[in-house]
């Protein structure tokens, strides 16, 4: 495979023809070639060839063959031969995403569309980057009506082959379960567009995949789903604390924090319309009565895990977010960590219900000092690469991003929490994050070129 760079520009002629400066038709290896394949995304044409006199490796597509071929806008782009006589450029790589609550001309995609800009603007030197919805496949005509960037951060609209790869940013777990969902995943299975993330996890989903991973479940602490009274009393009586939390929820909602204290009794920790409320009950049993009356049947949807007594700093807690990313030689990096400070009585880190956010240096060197804060950082790092190799091998679809809860004990020991495959970004809010949250999305646009094989991938 022959790869390299050039600048594409559009020509006025009508006739199938593109033109190539002498190095690129050298590097090419197409000098002599009176005709060759052209393919962009899942497009294919053949046209005619000639040379150009010019420096510098430049391709020239005619007007015929851009119609033909859907080549969305000029500028920097990768050229390879693909086989004999097939030349391939691009890649063309596709954000899907919905329209969301607040869609408008100016925001396609509601809230997601700032973070999609973010992808595109910082692909645009090495792809074809666009937005979509699912709504805007053509699957008879292999189209997509998709949303490009222009020069000034406006939108405009132009239809492009299927892509070279996907990158799924669908924001509703109710939309990823739906039969129009799963029949696009299987569609794009069945024409080997690589997709990547493929959906939401539940909690449960994450500790079954692990269960018979060694190396993970030194990591992991005591969980159990949809645990009955008897095995939830026993854990509580094993470990005197457990996490109780719904299997499919987010930002911290509905999670109890549980309690038993020999001489005490039982306690219970959870947040009510935005304050937290601490319960005492003298028995297990009524402890129980409370979560039933509170959830009903909706309790067997639930996990408890065993909990960990986590550092601290001024008696709050901490955790941490790993944002793992796969890069351009498909391997897995942190590219962003937010430390997590609990508020005084929350029953988790999360900002929204009191807590603060930190970056790991600063939390780590609070919590044990400068040398050893830098000592639990790089274990931390080592640990987090670890747990996202451990999820990949067990997950049967195809993974690019995810996010770790990861604590650390009194014990200097490592911990996971949970996994969730389509992180949020709101750690990278933090001023001193912001050049992780870039170096986050750079990380998105190189798997993709991994991906699409235009970076010495091989998919």
């Amino acid at each position: 495979m022959s790869l390299t760079t050039c600048t594409l520009h559009f020509s006025q002629q009508t006739n199938k023809v593109i033109h190539l400066s002498n190095s690129l038709l050298k590097e090419l290896k197409l000098s002599g070639k009176k005709t060759v394949h052209l393919k962009l995304g899942k497009e294919v044409i053949t046209t005619a060839i000639r040379p150009v006199r010019r420096q510098g490796n430049h391709l020239y597509l005619s007007a015929g063959v851009r119609q033909s071929i859907r080549a969305p806008k000029t500028g920097s782009i990768f050229i390879y031969m693909n086989g004999d006589n097939e030349v391939q450029i691009g890649p063309l790589i596709g954000v899907l995403s919905d329209a969301g609550y607040t869609q408008s001309d100016s925001m396609p995609f509601g809230m997601r569309t700032s973070f999609i800009k973010q992808i595109i603007r910082s692909g645009d030197k090495k792809a074809f980057l666009f937005g979509f919805t699912p709504q805007d496949i053509n699957w008879q005509q292999e189209t997509v009506h998709g949303y490009f960037l222009n020069s000034h951060g406006g939108w405009y609209r132009k239809s492009v082959p299927l892509p070279d790869v996907i990158y799924n940013r669908l924001r509703s777990r109710k939309a990823e379960t739906s039969n129009t969902i799963g029949s696009l995943r299987e569609r794009l299975l069945r024409k080997k567009i690589p997709f990547f993330n493929w959906g939401f996890f539940n909690k449960s989903d994450v500790y079954k995949l692990l269960d018979n991973d060694p190396e993970a479940l030194h990591h992991l602490p005591e969980s159990v789903s949809g645990p009955n009274s008897e095995k939830l009393k026993q854990l509580l009586d094993k470990h005197h604390f457990v996490y109780f939390k719904p299997t499919a929820g987010s930002l911290g909602v509905g999670i109890y924090r549980l309690t038993y204290h020999p001489k005490r009794g039982y306690f219970a920790r959870y947040r009510k319309n935005g304050r937290n409320v601490l319960l005492r009950f003298s028995s297990f049993n009524s402890l129980f009565k409370m979560l039933q009356s509170r959830h009903g049947a909706t309790l067997s949807s639930y996990v408890a895990q065993q909990g960990i007594r986590l550092v601290e700093i001024e008696g709050c807690p901490l955790d941490f977010r790993f944002h793992m990313h796969k890069n351009g030689n498909n391997e897995w990096v942190p590219a962003g960590i937010g430390a997590k400070k609990a508020g005084k009585g929350s029953v988790t880190t999360h900002v929204k219900n009191g807590g603060s956010l930190m970056t790991p240096e600063q939390a780590l060197g609070r919590a044990f000092g400068g040398a050893k804060g830098k000592e639990m950082l790089e274990k931390a790092k080592k640990v987090s690469i670890k747990m996202a190799e451990a999820i990949e091998r067990n997950y049967p679809h195809r993974l690019g991003e995810l996010g770790l809860d990861i604590g650390i004990d009194k014990d200097s020991e490592i911990w996971m929490f949970e996994a969730n495959a389509k992180p949020g970004r709101s750690i990278f809010k933090h001023p001193s994050l912001e050049s992780e949250g870039r170096a986050s999305v750079d990380c998105i646009v190189d798997h993709c070129l991994y991906l699409s094989k235009f970076q010495g991938g091989n998919s």
